[in-house]
């Protein structure tokens, strides 16, 4: 009425349990590597987008410099008219969470061709981020004004 197992049924009583458990951890283990990718992924994506945003705030210190140096009215140029700190205007969403542009602006002048001419080296750096994530940005920019 029973039936016999064979032989070699008999010696691999269990083995079903250990390969199942080594199965599991297995699964386990290449499920928490896909989550520390996804987490790293994450990190790099808002590192990328607070530096993006940190180099568009600083360019828009760099024009904004400019603007106050030269002016729309035709006034010297002078680097005195160029604030150390600037502030984005509130609609500038896209610079939220950026600290006040540092600016910097010196003259110096220099000799083309036997000519004279007036240079204005502007250097704008923008720090954009929280206390976690902090990423500053830097743009030179050199303009001249011919006498």
């Amino acid at each position: 009425m029973f039936h016999r197992q064979p032989a070699s049924l008999k010696n691999q009583k269990g083995s079903m349990l250990i390969l199942g458990i080594f199965i599991l951890t297995v699964m386990f283990l290449l499920a928490a590597a896909l989550i520390n990718i996804s987490q790293n992924s994450d990190e790099a994506i808002n590192q990328e987008v607070l530096g993006t945003r940190a180099l568009f705030a600083a360019n828009s210190g760099a024009d904004a410099a400019l603007s106050d140096l030269f002016g729309v009215h035709g006034r010297a140029a002078n680097c005195a008219n160029v604030g150390i700190m600037w502030n984005a205007p509130n609609s500038a969403l896209s610079l939220l969470n950026c600290e006040p542009i540092q600016r910097t602006c010196r003259a110096f002048n220099t000799t083309v061709a036997s000519k004279t001419v007036t240079q204005y080296r502007i250097t704008s750096k923008a720090v954009c981020g929280s206390n976690e994530h902090r990423v500053s940005r830097q743009v030179e920019v050199i303009a001249r004004d011919e006498i």
